[in-house]
C-alpha cells in the first residue's frame, strides 16, 4: 500500500483527528496534577484496567478498519505498472481476506459443514435426492465430515488455545522484564508481587483479562480459517466477519458524535452560565426548542433529505463505500445536534456556580478579560463533567445506532453494523428452522463493548467527581 492508492474517507480523517486530540489531551493531562491524579485512580482500579484492555481490542480493530485504499490487481498493465482496483477496502479487510472472500450460497449454522436447508442434489448417476449440500469453504478440508468433524474441532480448538496461552506468556514476560528494570528488583520478586497483586497498578488483572482475550482471539482465528465460526447469512457472507466489521461503525457512532457535540455543548453551556442575562436566555430558548422536537423524527427527516440528495447526485460518489461513509457521517452529525443539550445544561449550572467563587470574582475585579477567566478558571474546573458525560454517553450512542438501523433510519444498508445485523435477523427469526446466529453474534459483540464501556465509565465517574472521590 502506498500514497497513490490511499483513500481517505471523511470518517477516517475525523477518527484520526480525534486520536490526535486524545493524545494531545493525554500529554496536557500528564502535566496537570488535578487531571493526572484521577487517571491514576482509574489505572489502579481493577475494574478500570480490566475493561480498558477489552476496549483497546475494539479500538485496535476499529483503527485498522479506518485505513482505506484501492487494492492492486494481480496482473500489471502492458507497461508493467501496477493497476489498482476501483474497489475500496480497509487494512482490516486485507488482514482477514480469507473471511471476506469466502462466501457460501446461503445460510449455514456456526461451525457447520453443510447448508442449513435441504436442496435437490443431483448424483453422478443422474438421480436426484433432497439433502443438505456441502459448504464450499466451511469444513471443505474434511474427507468425511460425519466422522472427522468433532475431532477436527477439538484439535483446532486446542491449537488455538495453546497459541493464545503462549502469546500471553510471551507478553507477560516482556511486561515483567520491563517492571523489573523499572523497579530495580529481581525478576522473581517482581513476578511474585504481580501475581499476588502487590503492585500499584493491578497488573495481575490486566494480564488475566489480556490472556483471556488472546485465548479467545486465537481460538476464534484458528477455527475461522477452516469453518464459518458464527455461520453465514442469507447471501452466504460470514457472520463473524460482519460482526468484526461492525466494530468500526459502533465506535464511530460513539466517538464522532462526541466530536460534533462537544464544541457546542461546552461553548454554549459555559457562555450561558458565565454571562447570564440575554445570552443565557437565547441559549436556553435554543436548546429548549431543540429538545421539544422528537429526536427520532428529526433524524428520520435528515436521513431522508440526504437520501434524496445522494440519489440526485449519484455521479459525485465514486464507490458504495464513499456513499455509505457520507451517510454515517451525516448520522453522527444529526446525533450530535440532538444530544448536546444535556451536557450544555449541566455546564450552564456549573459555570453559573463557578462565576461566583472568590478567585473568579477577584479576577473580574482586577479587570481580567472574560476569555482569560473562562479559559483559566471556568473551563479547567468543568473538564471532569465533560469527561464523565462523554464516557457515559458512549454506550448510549452505540445502542442508539442499533435502534435507528432497526427502524431503517440508521447507517446505510450496505455498511456492516450491529443494527443492520439485528434488523436483518427479524425475518430470519420468523423462518423455519430459525436462523439465530446473526442476532446472537451482534448481541454478543455489542454487549461486550457496552458492558465494558459502562464499567469503565463508572470508574471514570468515581475518579473525576470530587464528591465521590472524597468519600472513598
Amino acid at each position: 500500500m502506498n500514497m497513490d492508492n490511499l483513500v481517505i474517507l471523511w470518517t477516517d480523517a475525523l477518527v484520526y483527528l480525534l486520536l490526535v486530540v486524545a493524545i494531545a489531551f493525554g500529554i496536557y493531562a500528564s502535566r496537570k496534577e488535578h487531571l493526572r491524579a484521577p487517571w491514576r485512580y482509574v489505572i489502579r482500579s481493577k475494574v478500570g484496567i480490566g475493561t480498558l484492555v477489552v476496549l483497546l481490542f475494539y479500538v485496535v480493530i476499529g483503527l485498522s478498519d479506518s485505513i482505506h485504499f484501492h487494492p492492486p490487481l494481480d496482473e500489471p498493465d502492458k507497461n508493467g505498472e501496477v493497476i489498482y482496483s476501483s474497489e475500496v477496502i480497509s487494512l482490516f479487510d486485507q488482514m482477514v481476506s480469507g473471511l471476506r472472500a469466502r462466501q457460501e450460497k446461503t445460510y449455514s449454522a456456526p461451525l457447520a459443514t453443510h447448508l442449513y436447508a435441504k436442496e435437490n442434489i443431483e448424483l453422478p448417476d443422474g438421480t436426484t435426492i433432497r439433502d443438505f449440500p456441502r459448504l464450499k469453504y466451511g469444513g471443505a478440508h474434511l474427507q468425511d465430515p460425519e466422522k472427522d468433524w468433532k475431532g477436527d474441532i477439538m484439535a483446532l480448538s486446542a491449537l488455538g488455545i495453546f497459541k493464545g496461552l503462549v502469546l500471553t506468556l510471551v507478553l507477560s514476560n516482556i511486561l515483567l522484564i520491563f517492571l523489573t528494570i523499572r523497579s530495580g528488583c529481581s525478576f522473581e520478586h517482581t513476578a511474585r508481587n504481580v501475581l499476588v497483586g502487590r503492585t500499584e497498578i493491578p497488573w495481575c488483572v490486566a494480564l488475566a483479562v489480556l490472556g483471556l482475550m488472546l485465548v479467545v482471539f486465537m481460538w476464534s482465528a484458528e477455527l475461522a480459517t477452516k469453518y464459518h465460526l458464527l455461520g453465514t447469512d442469507k447471501v452466504g457472507e460470514d457472520v463473524f466477519y460482519q460482526s468484526l466489521k461492525s466494530i468500526r461503525t459502533g465506535l464511530l457512532i460513539g466517538t464522532l458524535t462526541t466530536l460534533v457535540m462537544l464544541p457546542a455543548a461546552v461553548l454554549l453551556g459555559i457562555m450561558a452560565g458565565y454571562f447570564r442575562g440575554w445570552v443565557d436566555d437565547v441559549i436556553q430558548y435554543t436548546y429548549t426548542t431543540l429538545n421539544s422536537i422528537p429526536g427520532v423524527l428529526l433524524i428520520a427527516a435528515a436521513i431522508l433529505m440526504l437520501q434524496i440528495y445522494m440519489s440526485q447526485h449519484a455521479d459525485e460518489f465514486n464507490s458504495l463505500v464513499e456513499r455509505a461513509d457520507l451517510r454515517l457521517l451525516f448520522l453522527c452529525i444529526i446525533l450530535g445536534v440532538t444530544s448536546w443539550t444535556g451536557l450544555c445544561r449541566l455546564l450552564r449550572g456549573e459555570a453559573m456556580k463557578l462565576r461566583e467563587v472568590d478567585y473568579v470574582q477577584a479576577a473580574t475585579a482586577f479587570g481580567v478579560g472574560h476569555f482569560q477567566i473562562i479559559s483559566r478558571h471556568i473551563l479547567p474546573n468543568v473538564l471532569h463533567i465533560v469527561l464523565i458525560s462523554v464516557v457515559l454517553d458512549f454506550s448510549r450512542l452505540v445502542l442508539a445506532e442499533a435502534v435507528l438501523s432497526y427502524v431503517n433510519i440508521g447507517v446505510d444498508p450496505t455498511m456492516n453494523s450491529w443494527g443492520n445485523m439485528i434488523n436483518s435477523a427479524r425475518l430470519e427469526m420468523a423462518r423455519e428452522p430459525v436462523v439465530w446466529w446473526s442476532l446472537a453474534a451482534a448481541m454478543i459483540f455489542m454487549f461486550t463493548l457496552v458492558l465494558s464501556a459502562n464499567l469503565f465509565s463508572d470508574v471514570v465517574r468515581d475518579a473525576f467527581d470530587p464528591r465521590l472521590r472524597s468519600t472513598n
